[in-house]
């Protein structure tokens, strides 16, 4: 758990870091999560936060994570998310790999998705890792690592 001290500081840092920014957010800080503080942003103006395929969101929770850092040593994480971009995106991709798993186990052939980041690959890996079915695998290199789905022989 991250120290009441400290979260009173992540809070009142947050908050000044998007006043500076003058989008017009709403932030609510969830509870903890262990050493993670999930932070959710509301806007009228989401896709200019959150960028092409998530990338300005990820790119605004890096650079609010160095800012923290600076004033806080303790470890902890932050979880940051736009009008609930996140959940939306982890819900289609666990869809899109249940989809993509079920048609290679139908057609015993091999599919590759698209490249895509670590943390949206964890999430395929995870959903798909109790069927007996197929398997997954991450191939290639950053940033153009991406995942094949294989019947399971």
């Amino acid at each position: 758990m991250i120290d009441l001290n400290n979260l009173k500081e992540i809070k009142k840092t947050t908050r000044e870091f998007f006043e500076k920014t003058t989008f017009n957010v709403e932030i609510e800080f969830l509870p903890q999560r262990d050493l993670t503080l999930p932070i959710h942003l509301k806007t009228d103006n989401p896709q200019i936060l959150i960028g092409g395929g998530g990338q300005t969101l990820t790119d605004i929770q890096h650079l609010l994570k160095i800012i923290l850092k600076r004033k806080i040593q303790e470890g902890f994480y932050i979880d940051l998310d736009i009008n609930g971009y996140k959940e939306k995106k982890i819900e289609y991709l666990k869809e899109l790999a249940t989809s993509i798993a079920d048609e290679v186990a139908l057609m015993k052939k091999e599919k590759g998705l698209p490249s895509m980041p670590a943390y949206e690959r964890r999430i395929i890996h995870l959903e798909l890792a109790e069927r007996g079915d197929i398997t997954t695998e991450s191939i290639g290199r950053e940033p153009e690592r991406r995942i094949i789905i294989r019947p399971y022989s």
